[in-house]
């Protein structure tokens, strides 16, 4: 073999490690990020149960069927028009560029504490390849386009269901007098919800190169009724053993007066509402309607005040910590099957280009597909509980704490939006590419505005979408730039021209 293909294939193992770094320390964040900040997990369980379950989608289901060029962003087969018999060496470097480029992004977002999409990071860094190899007609336009929509449709989405999701849940649970024979009634049959949208989730997000690798249809009727059949039938086994187990709580008011902290929250907001409107009225009036609205403002006042005093008094009574208790369960159950879907699927960010370059390289001519060694696999997995391990913290409390104050019950709301948004996504006849983490950022959104908009970190916000917004023109500058510097290095030097003739 040449010594400029040890370089490459080397420099191409390296970048693919470093990629799947940098999916670990910000992107897997995300999946248990309301966990820890609820805390219904420490940080070292989350990140143990993000490193098995991360590691077994992306290791046994990630991408069986490798395509060359990420989420086809470009023809390869143009490459070879362009270029000839160096076609090969040419995607290899673009590859390689992308790789670098990706994972650069993704470690100064990482530090920066944003959690922003590794997938807009990768196509990204493929666009920008596919300009500067084959000019503004490179790339797929409509492609780049379609995955823009989703990245602006997956976080609404995501954040109304959260917001009705959380809304249902407080009228149903929070707001009653007796919120623990409350949750008893309603989480039993919320289970049974969980259970099919994350039988959904992973069987059309999680599996979906599975069924790809071995020409399989998961949306024949068939297949959807023994899907629905065996997800009903351990739903309604989950239903009744959640039923008895809950059952076992006693309520327990220990509050002095026997007060619903989060009703008493609930009445102070809205009395803070009351007061907005009536100081208005007594701004633009005279006479006796202004007199009539200081004096209703004074008594208002006397009111919120009370609510406050009783929401203080009560927050942290018993009968809340159980409720936010049986959540736990529900939450974490979400979170590790949210994180055995991210990994089986965007594993790919990572060893859909290494493959790519690495089969070019190894092969010298261009292959629209090839199977994913398993050593590939195994390092990008290794690589994102590496990263999740080591620097993960950083997404993690952005995503947890510095969005909106999350609890169990929150956390629980923030996952399961995001599990719904992605099964509809992956449901779609049409196909919408969204990211995991739009998504999850969006149904925390979602969570938070239920509460109002003083529950939300409006700074913290901005930043994230600022990140958003610049991570695919980000990834596409730097790979223009890797990419030019590799093919000086291998092209333009002579050092391939002197092995391919």
């Amino acid at each position: 073999m040449p010594s400029f293909e040890f370089v490459l294939i080397g420099l191409t193992l390296l970048c693919g490690f470093y990629v799947a770094w940098n999916i670990g320390a910000n992107d897997v964040a995300n999946a248990m990020g309301t966990s820890v900040g609820s805390g219904a997990l420490t940080l070292r369980r989350a990140v143990l149960l993000a490193a098995v379950f991360e590691f077994a989608g992306a290791y046994l289901v990630g991408s069986n069927v490798s395509e060359t060029v990420r989420k086809k962003m470009f023809d390869p087969a143009m490459l070879t028009d362009v270029y000839g018999d160096q076609a090969a060496y040419i995607l290899a470097c673009g590859m390689i560029a992308a790789l670098m480029a990706a994972g650069t992004w993704l470690l100064i977002a990482t530090w920066a504490s944003w959690p922003v999409s590794t997938t807009h990071s990768i196509v990204g860094a493929v666009v920008g390849f596919a300009v500067i190899s084959l000019g503004m007609d490179g790339p797929d336009w409509p492609k780049v386009g379609l995955i823009s929509v989703g990245w602006i449709v997956s976080p609404m989405i995501s954040g109304a269901i959260a917001y009705l999701l959380f809304g249902l849940l407080l009228k149903l649970v929070f707001f009653k007098r007796d919120p623990v024979r409350a949750a008893q009634k309603v989480v039993p049959y919320l289970v049974v919800l969980v259970i099919l949208v994350l039988a959904g989730v992973t069987t059309y997000k999680g599996l979906k190169p599975f069924w790809k690798s071995h020409d399989l249809d998961p949306f024949s009727p068939l297949f959807v009724g023994i899907l629905l059949a065996t997800s009903l039938g351990l739903g309604a086994i989950s239903f009744f053993v959640t039923k008895k187990l809950i059952g076992r709580i006693t309520p327990n008011q220990t509050s002095a007066e026997g007060v619903n902290a989060v009703l008493a929250a609930e009445a102070s907001r809205s009395l803070a509402k009351a007061l907005m409107h009536l100081k208005r009225v007594r701004n633009s009036s005279e006479g006796e309607v202004k007199s009539r609205a200081e004096h209703l403002l004074s008594e208002v006042e006397e009111v919120q005040e009370e609510s406050r005093k009783l929401e203080i008094a009560n927050a942290d009574s018993d009968d809340l910590r159980q409720v936010e208790k049986i959540f736990v369960i529900l939450q974490v159950l979400t979170a590790c099957l949210v994180a055995f879907a991210h990994g089986s699927n965007d594993v790919a960010n990572a060893i859909g280009p290494l493959s790519a370059a690495y089969q070019s390289i190894k092969s010298g001519v261009i292959e629209l597909k090839s199977t994913t060694p398993t050593w590939a696999l195994l390092l990008g997995g290794t690589g994102i509980v590496i990263g999740l391990a080591t620097w993960g913290w950083r997404v993690i409390q952005t995503v947890g704490k510095k969005i909106t104050e999350l609890t169990p019950s929150r956390g629980f709301c923030a996952e399961f939006a995001a599990a719904i948004t992605i099964l509809v996504a992956s449901t779609l006849p049409t196909g919408l590419p969204i990211s995991t983490t739009h998504t999850l950022v969006g149904a925390v959104l979602g969570v938070g505005l239920a509460r109002g908009i003083n529950a939300l970190n409006l700074k913290t916000m901005r930043d994230i979408i600022a990140g958003w917004a610049i991570t695919i023109p980000a990834g596409a500058g730097l790979a223009i730039v890797f990419y030019l510097l590799l093919k000086a290095i291998f092209i333009n030097s002579g050092w391939v021209n002197t092995v391919v003739p």
